[in-house]
């Protein structure tokens, strides 16, 4: 009995069709939900392997898929890098192209995964943005009661620092998932997952005030109450765009460099907790990282700082 071609494999032998964008469209739409409905990946997971995948089709071509050998691939991610494209996105792609070439995979449409075989670039060890204590101390007292939002900017701020969330995790953070009278808060990371997160007394602090003098002024203005905490001038959850924009602008004001981002404080986080004496395993389980190599990059930050201590201070450095 002849074997039966999947419809991804009957698309390619049929030839490139009319429109020859629309064959790329299908596979990759096929391939986002997948992985939406068989991996449960984050949406922001989604997006970026979605960006991948379409650098990767264009630079396939007319090529047939079940062609290409881990030497083309090999080829592809030398291209990226030499677009000046940073290194942990490529390793990123990396994981993009072996996962579309084990879903080709599944579906008949290559009987060889030649992904498979595609050495991952080796992460270059950057050094994250990391926040001094003094340039915390300044940028969480940037708000000033001359700010529209200030008790809101505040207790974001705060938040942001005293638990290492991510932007988006800050930004989805409910009134629910709040126990202030237990110091934590429950947190919805990368792929759903949910961590329980310590929190401590000038943040409980900073988000009594801003929910008892300004949230459910904000959280009357659209039709239906808002679960989220965090809310926009219009009264609707605050987004990561925005969120991003509040840091830059209160970066700038107290004069701290302009390349801060919400994950500066992500990283500042984690480096002083390690500082103060922290166990590498409890901060893995406190930011979340699924594999504790991500958060050992925070050992070489800490170690990069003592370094420089000691070449400045040292009689003998």
């Amino acid at each position: 009995m002849a074997k039966r071609r999947t419809k991804l494999q009957l698309m390619q032998e049929s030839g490139p069709p009319e429109k020859p964008s629309h064959s790329a469209d299908t596979i990759r739409e096929e391939f986002l939900n997948y992985l939406r409905g068989e991996c449960h990946l984050a949406d922001n997971t989604i997006e970026a392997y979605g960006r991948d995948l379409n650098r990767f089709i264009g630079w396939v071509g007319k090529r047939r898929l079940d062609s290409i050998r881990v030497g083309d691939l090999t080829q592809f991610m030398g291209t990226l890098s030499e677009s000046g494209l940073a290194p942990a996105s490529v390793s990123r792609a990396v994981v993009a192209i072996r996962t579309f070439f084990k879903y080709l995979q599944l579906e008949g449409t290559v009987s060889e995964n030649p992904a498979e075989l595609l050495a991952a670039q080796k992460m270059w060890q950057r050094m994250p943005g990391v926040l001094s204590q003094r340039q915390v101390d300044l940028f969480l007292r940037a708000p000033r009661r001359s700010d529209a939002f200030w008790l809101r900017d505040i207790a974001m701020l705060e938040v942001l620092y005293a638990t290492g969330c991510r932007a988006s995790e800050v930004c989805s953070l409910r009134i629910r998932d709040l126990s202030l009278d237990q110091k934590h808060l429950k947190c919805t990371g990368k792929g759903g997952k949910q961590r329980m997160v310590p929190i401590g007394g000038r943040a409980i602090a900073a988000i009594e005030r801003y929910c008892e003098d300004l949230r459910g002024e904000l959280a009357a203005k659209p039709p239906h109450p808002p679960d989220e905490l965090f809310l926009s001038r219009s009264g609707r959850a605050l987004d990561r765009i925005q969120l991003w924009r509040l840091v830059k602008h209160y970066a700038k004001r107290v004069g701290i460099d302009s390349a801060i981002s919400p994950h500066s404080l992500r990283h500042s986080f984690a480096t002083h907790l390690l500082a103060g004496g922290a166990d590498l395993r409890q901060v893995q389980e406190m930011l979340g990282h699924a594999s504790i190599q991500t958060t050992q990059i925070y050992t070489h930050v800490e170690h990069s700082r003592l370094k420089r201590v000691h070449q400045q201070y040292h009689p003998r450095a």
